[in-house]
């Protein structure tokens, strides 16, 4: 998987993500966290939008190496995040999991609740997950 650095600053309830490898990707929030989650969205939806054109996408820049380039201004309170990117390749494939009935009974229940099948409960908890959302 594929991971682009974000660069996290900001302070009290304004935050913001930039992504240098992405021209004009970028995610905000009232904290770090939102602020992330947002990021990586606006990741996800940046990649999508470039490969719908089927245009290639930026090489991901280390860490170390955007730290030569003094992208990152450590002095004025800036830090790196990893944004993953996951991106959905419209075609399923089926998996046979193995999990607690007692799991699997409260999933369906949740799945059911908000109106989703299982494998759609399952699939965006996975996400949600891999992507570092709360």
């Amino acid at each position: 998987m594929t991971h682009y650095v974000g660069i996290l600053d900001g302070a009290d309830d304004v935050w913001g993500v930039r992504i240098p490898d992405l021209p004009g990707c970028h995610g905000g929030g009232a904290n770090p966290e939102e602020a992330i989650a947002d990021a990586t969205s606006a990741v996800r939806e940046w990649v999508e939008a470039r490969l719908a054109k089927s245009a290639s996408l930026p090489k991901a820049r280390r860490l170390a190496d955007l730290l030569r380039a003094d992208e990152i201004d450590s002095s004025a309170g800036e830090s790196a995040v990893m944004i993953p990117v996951l991106i959905d390749s419209g075609r399923p494939v089926r998996a046979n999991l193995s999990l607690d009935a007692g799991l699997l009974a409260a999933i369906d229940a949740e799945a059911s609740r908000r109106g989703l099948t299982r494998s759609a409960f399952i699939a965006s908890a996975a996400r949600e997950k891999i992507e570092g959302h709360r």
